[in-house]
């Protein structure tokens, strides 16, 4: 529900009683991936989604059901080849989904609204929900900050239940430390011993940043595509005259500062894009020097062939090994026969996407790949089978 935390703050802050149906799980090709959710409120209001369309409606009258009832309930949905017309997905695959009710009194209340805060405001935090495990924990949930989980953050649970909220927080922080979002196991006592107890864990972290070096046309352009697709730019220049605010109204800092010298205090982490468009020695390789030996997400250049190998001639004279060559996305972006400095932005967009979730650039028309991949800076975790498990019914959420 994370990804829908702004609408969702403004609904409790507004009191509103709402259920959220979230995307717990998903087998083969589906529209949207875990953490996707659909709210409705009381009015009939709904915000989100969860399948892009095709069980939205059977998904809006289970959030209308949990409203009416205070019942969490898990649901399945997939491709039926013997009733093709019945709700499903017609992509093929499968979604799980919790819907939980969030109204006035239900315990999971306060610890959906302390998330959905954080979240809102742009802080690092996660929610973790019990999705399956013995009666008694069904549909808990607990939030979880960044800082040392506050005294009786919880969700007002008794001090027994310490050690199961301490070995929850502990999951959840390792899986918010590199924004994945998935399901994590943890024994009723806090234990790996314990009967065992399936969370799902959303993860909500700032937007990823992108770094533009070179205040040009073309990092006009590319602020533009990359602040569309949910980064958070700055552009760097040592040319005042051409590092503006009048230039780059769609960035969200303007630094006029040598490159390197630059990124040497700047604040990076592993989805950190950088991207050189400067195309000038005198910049260019102080810069990848220290680019490529940062632990970033993506580290493009722009320029022609010839300037690549005599760039690269130049990064090897500096000292720099294959393997931190071979980090280098250059020249940049994905061919498209790009043009203009609006074309060029798209297909240095297109590699950044490609490069984040493991596709393959390849066109989809022929190809035996897959349409939907799971993230680059999100691994695949072990997942336990729901559909094994009987659906649970839980009161007051």
């Amino acid at each position: 529900m994370l990804d829908i935390a702004a609408e969702l703050h403004r609904w409790t802050v507004q009191g509103r009683d709402f259920a959220v149906a979230t995307v717990v799980r998903v087998t083969g090709s589906a529209p949207r991936q875990p953490g996707a959710a659909l709210a409705v409120d009381r009015a009939g209001e709904a915000v989100g989604s969860v399948s892009g369309g095709c069980v939205e409606g059977a998904v809006y009258e289970l959030c209308r059901q949990a409203l009416d009832d205070g019942i969490t309930v898990r649901e399945r949905f997939g491709y039926s080849d013997d009733d093709a017309f019945a709700v499903g997905l017609t992509c093929g695959g499968t979604i799980e989904v919790l819907v939980t009710p969030v109204r006035a009194g239900d315990a999971v209340l306060p610890v959906v609204a302390s998330a959905l805060a954080a979240s809102a405001a742009g802080l690092s935090t996660a929610l973790a929900r019990v999705v399956a495990g013995p009666p008694e924990f069904l549909g808990r949930a607990v939030a979880v900050p960044t800082s040392d989980l506050a005294e009786g953050q919880g969700d007002g649970q008794s001090e027994s239940t310490d050690a199961f909220e301490r070995a929850v927080v502990e999951e959840a922080r390792a899986m918010l430390a590199c924004g994945r979002t998935g399901p994590v196991t943890v024994g009723t006592d806090g234990s790996r011993c314990g009967p065992p107890v399936v969370l799902f864990v959303e993860s909500s972290v700032p937007p990823p940043r992108m770094i533009v070096f070179g205040a040009v046309d073309f990092a006009s352009a590319l602020t533009r595509a990359a602040t569309f697709l949910g980064y958070r730019v700055t552009v760097c220049d040592a040319r005042p005259v051409f590092a503006t605010a009048a230039r780059f109204p769609e960035a969200d800092e303007i630094v006029v500062d040598w490159p390197h010298r630059y990124l040497a205090t700047a604040e990076v982490d592993a989805r950190t894009v950088l991207c050189v468009l400067t195309h000038d020695p005198k910049f260019d390789v102080p810069l990848l020097k220290a680019a490529l030996r940062l632990p970033v997400g993506y580290v493009g250049a722009m320029g022609s062939r010839r300037t690549h190998r005599d760039r690269e001639a130049a990064l090897r004279e500096e000292g720099l090994t294959e393997g931190e060559l071979g980090m280098l996305h250059s020249p940049i972006g994905l061919d498209l026969g790009a043009r203009t400095p609006e074309e060029t932005a798209l297909s240095i967009m297109a590699e950044i996407v490609a490069e984040r979730h493991g596709g393959s650039g390849a066109r989809l028309t022929g190809a035996h790949t897959p349409i939907h991949h799971g993230s680059a800076h999100s691994p695949r975790v072990p997942v336990m089978d729901f559909a094994a498990m009987n659906v649970f019914a839980v009161p007051g959420g």
